[in-house]
């Protein structure tokens, strides 16, 4: 696991990060998506490298309510909240904690709040593109309401890639993206793996597929039809699904009606480790996804990792030796049939690969991060 004394910084950026005052401010809930797992699993490393670091976000309570500011349900996946902050409120936190970065990963009223603030009070804002909601418009939402959407998004978009002083995003093409909307610098940064995915000793390897499982936002980008239609032509896989999402009737359906699908629900973290390590094989047919983080969880936990070729994990060729890739051409039944004619010596292999490249990636990204953080400078 790379710390900030395994870098070769100069003594001047290693002090600087020493000295930092680092302030996240987020409208995704830690765990609820995988950009609130991407900067909950940051912190566990960032925090003992930093002077001190804090998170503006929102909570959510065990009976499911939402802390954090006025909050509506999300116009197509009402399990998601847009929600209205007391800005007075964050910019009295702001004040208080005299970040030096700002690190702003959502384009929702909390984060453009903590950009604009951020920049207003000197910090260097550094965003975090990781979603281009825009490409999801059409999944979500009609002719009209996508057309309102994509609306906001774009000026939102606009706003914190001028307020922002850094973008960092996870695949080379959401870099693009980000150049293209005139964002000052950008880079690509790679994804840290959750501290137990990486240090709590690895379940027995995989020799075979025979339990399945899906976990993630149950919504219209992750293509969960597929996961349907291989429960469908192959009736001795066991299938699990587990998260929430606009989706989720679709699933408790599937659940109902098919012998080997079962529905888990939302899990923790600490579940979702568990269930993983209880299945052979994890997959993400997404029609549309930025990066994958559970994919790589998965790699990091030695399970067979099917993904399409739409995850920005793909992007990566290190993380590729250690995928099963799903083409255009093909589906996730013809890849789960296919891996059942594989020698299990190969699976191990694979899988046995997967986990050393997500431990590099981890140790990578890291270094990545806190390489930035010491070139940060305010021009």
């Amino acid at each position: 696991m790379t710390t900030l004394s395994d870098l070769k910084l100069d003594p001047a950026q290693h002090q600087q990060i020493k000295d930092m005052r680092v302030m996240i401010v987020s409208d995704a809930a830690p765990e609820r998506n995988g950009v609130g797992a991407y900067y909950q699993d940051l912190i566990q490393y960032m925090q003992p490298e930093v002077a001190d670091l804090a998170i503006i976000s929102p909570i959510i309570r065990e009976d499911g309510s939402w802390e954090g500011g006025i909050n509506v349900p999300l116009p197509g996946d009402t399990t998601q909240k847009f929600l209205i902050p007391n800005f007075f409120k964050i910019s009295k936190q702001m004040k208080d904690f005299k970040p030096d970065v700002v690190i702003v990963p959502t384009p929702g009223l909390i984060g453009l709040a903590g950009a604009y603030l951020g920049q207003k009070q000197g910090a260097i804002v550094l965003h975090g593109f990781h979603t281009w909601f825009e490409a999801l418009a059409d999944l979500y939402w009609g002719k009209i309401e996508g057309a309102l959407n994509r609306g906001y998004f774009w000026v939102s978009n606009k706003l914190l890639f001028r307020w922002s002083d850094v973008v960092v995003a996870n695949s080379d093409e959401m870099v693009k993206i980000a150049d293209d909307f005139g964002s000052k610098k950008s880079y690509r940064v790679g994804t840290p793996v959750a501290y137990q995915f990486i240090n709590t000793p690895p379940p027995a390897a995989v020799t075979q597929v025979k339990k399945v499982l899906f976990a993630g936002r149950l919504a219209a980008e992750k293509n969960l039809q597929a996961i349907i239609d291989a429960a469908l032509s192959q009736p001795t896989l066991q299938f699990s699904v587990s998260g929430d999402g606009p989706e989720r009737k679709l699933i408790e359906k599937a659940a109902q009606e098919l012998p080997n699908v079962t529905y888990l629900g939302w899990l923790s973290r600490e579940q979702l480790m568990a269930q993983i390590d209880q299945h052979d094989c994890l997959v993400l047919p997404s029609h549309v996804e930025s990066f994958g983080t559970i994919a790589l969880e998965s790699m990091a936990r030695g399970r067979v990792t099917v993904v399409s070729r739409n995850c920005g994990i793909c992007q990566w060729p290190d993380l590729n030796k250690g995928l099963f890739i799903i083409e255009p051409h093909s589906s996730l039944s013809d890849m789960l049939a296919s891996l059942q004619n594989i020698d299990a010596k190969l699976i191990k292999q694979k899988t046995s690969e997967g986990r050393s490249a997500a431990n590099a990636l981890n140790d990578w990204s890291m270094g990545m991060w806190y390489s930035l953080l010491g070139s940060l400078r305010r021009s």
